[in-house]
């Protein structure tokens, strides 16, 4: 069961992320390498950091939803008596996620972006914070 609800809880951390990720990577061809693979931006020295205070706020507003979805899944996805039942609610809270991005006023690849620097880049992290 622990290792269910550690993989549970990675598989929710990521959730806002998957899909946005696949539909970035289709939309932004030089998000990948030459090879075929994923190159992170961030790692690279790429990844936009200039971001405004309008798009902070709309992250900030996004991210809040966004927590309080995944507080919600998790108690339910623990409650699940099948694998497949927590897939499900997997897929729900996804599309809850991604609506919260999308209704703050972002697309999902600036929310991406934002969440990549936010880890990343201290300037960015710390522009976030106050603005908490």
């Amino acid at each position: 069961m622990n290792k269910l609800l550690i993989s549970l809880t990675a598989s929710l951390a990521l959730l806002a992320a998957g899909p946005a990720l696949a539909q970035e990577n289709q939309q932004s061809p030089e998000a990948t390498n030459p090879n075929g693979g994923y190159s992170d931006p961030a790692s690279a020295g790429t990844q936009k950091t200039n971001f405004t205070d309008s798009e902070l706020k709309q992250f900030v507003e996004a991210q809040e939803g966004i927590n309080n979805i995944r507080d919600e899944y998790m108690e339910k996805i623990e409650a699940a008596d099948s694998q497949k039942k927590a897939q499900e609610l997997q897929m729900e809270a996804n599309d809850e996620m991604v609506t919260v991005i999308e209704d703050s006023g972002m697309d999902i690849p600036t929310y991406n972006s934002i969440a990549t620097a936010y880890n990343s880049e201290p300037q960015v992290r710390n522009r976030v914070d106050a603005l908490m």
